[in-house]
């Protein structure tokens, strides 16, 4: 997988049509803030912690955020976990957005599923096997 700045990067290619794919829904840095009930340099903060995660999703698009990572108003329990994770053990943010969009019979569903079912046990095991 290619490497992507936290702030400044753009892909381009199949790759960034099949994360857009994956995800579905994708939020700006604006769009996202609103529904933290934070600033932008806030969400700036959050994905540069590995709080959140963003990508390029498609050619000319900027970051954006997954909106799946966002329940309720805060960002999904389990999510900044494993994050970090999945981020120790070498993945960038794309690599993650893709790990937890992409399903998983084992679990079953999706690693994002099963966190917002408060199922995060299992998925931060599976990271934490796919990290090291």
């Amino acid at each position: 997988m290619e490497k992507i700045d936290d702030e400044t990067s753009t892909t381009s290619g199949p790759a960034a049509g099949g994360l857009h794919d994956l995800v579905g829904d994708w939020l700006d840095w604006a769009q996202a803030g609103a529904l933290l009930g934070v600033s932008v340099s806030k969400v700036r903060q959050l994905i540069r912690e590995h709080q959140l995660a963003a990508a390029v999703p498609a050619e000319g698009a900027g970051q954006r955020v997954p909106a799946d990572l966002i329940l309720d108003g805060d960002v999904v329990k389990g999510v900044p976990g494993v994050l970090t994770v999945l981020h120790d053990g070498g993945y960038d943010d794309r690599e993650a957005i893709a790990w937890l969009f992409t399903a998983d019979d084992s679990l079953p569903g999706r690693p994002i599923d099963a966190l917002r079912e408060n199922r995060g046990t299992e998925v931060k095991r599976r990271a934490q096997a796919m990290a090291f």
